[in-house]
């Protein structure tokens, strides 16, 4: 039996007369793509678009909620109480579950974005009050988080259904944390190199460290920074290798 797994990237980060990325082209080797809601980036018509494209390709739709910061991408941290969390993810995925239920689609999946994601790997209550604003719009959407991190612990203990993820083109650190990208290392430039690291997560059940330890890891999604240079090629040489390595691609 072919061994399957997920391909997420994230789309639809553009918002008024600026352009992030090629959602079109990108989404052709995604099979799940995580959605901006318009506070980190987007906008309504970029997500009635984003949400449009991922119908015409068979991709499956997730929220990807931010904090409120279109100047910094989503990517500073904010000091927001646990309640402020709760609202501003719930209220991202009530807004893009508005347009896919338009559109006749289904929102499969939330993932969160930026400061927001590392907030919660690094801070239990905030990883509850993501959880728990996931689950009260609905406990059948799936929770992407960080393979073996805190967010994933807490959401399974609050009974969602998590997809442990793995980076193509970041580096970890040895606890298994995402290098801070303030570090220059951060980020793997090269699509050999990103390859590497991904054939080595399939094939060995492993990533190594930036550090050079090497990091047991198992994952059921794959994701590709949408907003990267080269992030088309990027996903096709990604695809082309996932698939080369005897994996067939496909929404959990």
């Amino acid at each position: 039996m072919q061994r399957s797994i997920d391909f997420n990237c994230d789309v639809g980060e553009s918002f008024g007369a600026w352009r992030m990325g090629d959602d079109a082209a990108l989404l052709k080797f995604a099979s799940s793509a995580n959605i901006a809601c318009g506070l980190h980036a987007g906008d309504p018509v970029v997500i009635q678009q984003t949400v449009a494209l991922c119908q015409q390709q068979g991709v499956a739709i997730g929220a990807h909620p931010g904090l409120p910061d279109l100047q910094g991408f989503g990517r500073r941290t904010m000091a927001l109480s646990d309640n402020e969390i709760y609202a501003l993810v719930l209220y991202q995925i009530g807004a893009l579950a508005g347009f896919v239920r338009a559109a006749g689609g289904e929102l499969r999946h939330v993932k969160p974005h930026g400061a927001l994601y590392h907030m919660a790997n690094a801070c239990l209550r905030t990883a509850e009050a993501v959880s728990d604003a996931v689950r009260a719009f609905s406990p059948h959407l799936k929770l992407y988080a960080l393979a073996h991190a805190g967010l994933a612990e807490t959401a399974r203990l609050r009974g969602l259904h998590v997809i442990d993820e793995a980076f193509a083109e970041r580096r970890y650190e040895a606890d298994g944390s995402l290098t801070p990208r303030s570090h220059p290392d951060a980020e793997i430039h090269d699509v050999a190199s990103a390859t590497q690291q991904v054939v080595q997560l399939l094939t060995a059940g492993a990533v190594t460290a930036r550090t050079g330890e090497r990091l047991p890891m198992t994952a059921r999604s794959i994701c590709l920074h949408g907003d990267r240079p080269n992030a088309v090629a990027f996903a096709g040489s990604l695809r082309a290798a996932i698939e080369g390595a005897g994996w067939h691609v496909a929404p959990p």
